[in-house]
């Protein structure tokens, strides 16, 4: 070899580390890229979670100002609320409710106390409604700012329907705000687009200071509103103050002009795959970032998607189109260098591989009859310790030392790399004394094996009609059932024996059928199975079918 030749292979070796440090390189920088961006994303995603939650805790801290206020005292709470409202303004500063609004307690078939407070509050008469088979109601007595679409809300008994009815029933029972599920708002009546919505409740229990007189001399007092306890140790509860929650309207509110940057925004009235869609803005792409939200006792999924496909991955690209441009460069360069270390290479290389060739084949004849020998070992002890004189050693290891003189004959005769499966079965029922109509019955598609897994085979067919001939089919006393096929990349070999004078005792197995199941498992890389019930016995050998027909 040239002295010059160790230059060029290591000119070659560094061409090829730099185009390998460079792609490494471009790798980092576009992940890391790529991850920034997401990053950045997923914070901005947090904040707008963030702002929603914000925002509910504000209605939340309103509903709760205005429980204190009733607390104190009940009948100045509707123009307690109005003047309490308007100085706070939530709808200027925390918009997004529809409105606040008061529930009293009644006993069902007794709504005058309600109905003498919303003629106090609204100087008409309104009814309560709807009936209901409920024992006690919450007719709503107070909306707050009062629009004309909210006057079809009051007098509505919220706890006539299911879903309102558990949210109230939570806030009751913890003395925390509730919120119910997705329900369609009593005022939602008459509106040409109507949206989902939601209501949250906060309970007012009793224990308050007594009512005052009323402040107007020609109207009676109204009766203060029912007090009622579920449970004995539940708190008597009198009213609920709420807020109704159009959905739409309360994330345009809580959003605005944000919205506008969000590609796709999506919210689900739960957590999971079967929690309810309720507000879609957009289109959603495939880089969603997924948030909760908590709505009083409640948790919401939000997802939101900000379609930022270019750069997203449009700097990162780059940064890898450029890496790899850089290392394609290297690697010519490699190429280059390989193809005169190639040219002076090939003729050593040549000079070499007729070396190997020699010592190979020395190599593989030793490896042969070293095989060959430890597999006659082998079968020596087994037979040995099978055998019970001289004379029974002398018949079970000529059987057994044939059948793997003939798997080695046919492969020497045919001069062929592979045996047909045909052959081996054949020849051994054939020794056996199975007549030729019989023979002719076993057959099965051409399967090829190579010289071990001839030898394993022809060992283990050669076991089989040896234990066959003394207790099973081949004895005379049943029938004998033989075949092969392909199933998917295997080969499958079924020996059957039926009709036998007794079912066979398998539970142990024997010296040589132990070497039989080693011989399948490692040369063939297969397996075996024994069954034996009803007088007969099955046996199934299943190997890769590795060797191709011819």
């Amino acid at each position: 070899m040239r002295p010059s030749l160790w230059a060029d292979r290591l000119l070659a070796l560094s061409a090829r580390f730099v185009g390998l440090v460079i792609l490494i390189a471009t790798l980092l920088a576009a992940g890391a890229s790529f991850l920034y961006n997401r990053g950045e994303e997923a914070d901005r995603a947090d904040r707008v979670a963030m702002q929603v939650n914000m925002r509910l805790r504000d209605h939340i801290a309103v509903l709760e100002g205005v429980r204190a206020l009733y607390q104190s005292d009940s009948q100045s709470s509707g123009p307690g609320i109005r003047a309490y409202l308007a100085s706070l303004r939530p709808q200027v500063h925390a918009p997004g409710m529809e409105g606040i609004g008061i529930a009293v307690a009644m006993r069902q078939g007794t709504p005058a106390a309600a109905e003498a407070l919303l003629r106090q509050n609204y100087r008409r008469d309104i009814r309560v409604w709807p009936a209901t088979s409920q024992p006690i109601g919450f007719p709503i007595v107070l909306v707050e700012p009062y629009t004309p679409r909210r006057n079809s809300a009051l007098g509505y008994d919220m706890y006539s329907e299911r879903i309102r009815r558990e949210a109230m029933r939570r806030a009751w029972q913890t003395g925390q705000p509730a919120a119910s599920g997705i329900v369609e708002l009593v005022q939602e009546q008459g509106v040409s687009t109507r949206q989902p919505g939601f209501l949250i409740y906060v309970p007012i229990y009793a224990g308050r200071a007594a009512p005052r007189a009323a402040e107007r001399a020609d109207e009676p007092p109204p009766q203060p509103p029912a007090v009622f306890a579920t449970a004995p140790n539940a708190r008597p509860i009198e009213a609920f103050v709420y807020a109704p929650f159009r959905i739409r309207d309360l994330m345009a509110a809580v959003l605005g002009p944000q919205l506008d940057a969000i590609e796709g925004l999506e919210i689900y009235a739960g957590e999971g795959p079967s929690a309810p869609l309720i507000f879609r803005h957009g289109t959603m792409g495939w880089d969603t970032h997924e948030q909760k939200l908590r709505i009083a006792d409640r948790q919401w999924t939000m997802r939101i998607s900000y379609g930022r496909l270019l750069e997203r991955i449009g700097r990162p690209f780059a940064i890898f189109l450029f890496g790899f441009a850089i290392m394609l460069l290297a690697m010519q360069l490699h190429r280059l260098q390989q193809r005169r270390v190639g040219a002076f290479q090939a003729l050593a290389d040549e000079q070499a591989l007729r070396a190997a060739d020699r010592e190979l084949m020395i190599g593989e004849m030793a490896h042969r009859m070293k095989n060959a020998f430890a597999r006659i070992g082998a079968l020596a002890r087994i037979t040995l310790r099978e055998s019970t004189s001289l004379e029974d050693f002398e018949a079970r290891f000529d059987g057994r030392m044939r059948a793997l003189s003939d798997a080695k004959q046919m492969l020497v005769t045919g001069a062929l790399d592979s045996v047909d499966l045909r052959q081996i079965v054949h020849r051994e029922l054939e020794l056996a004394g199975v007549s030729a109509e019989q023979l002719a019955a076993i057959a099965g598609p051409d399967v090829r094996l190579d010289d071990e897994g001839a030898q394993a085979i022809s060992l283990a067919v050669h076991e089989f009609v040896t234990n066959s001939i003394k207790y099973g089919a081949l004895a005379g006393q049943g029938r004998l059932a033989v075949g092969w096929h392909r199933d998917g990349g295997d080969i499958e070999l079924n020996w059957v024996e039926s009709d036998l004078a007794e079912t066979p005792h398998i539970e142990s197995e024997s010296f040589g059928t132990q070497f039989i199941r080693t011989l399948i498992e490692r040369q063939l890389k297969g397996s075996w199975s024994r069954t034996a019930v009803d007088n007969s016995l099955a046996i199934v050998i299943r190997w890769p079918d590795n060797v191709p027909t011819n």
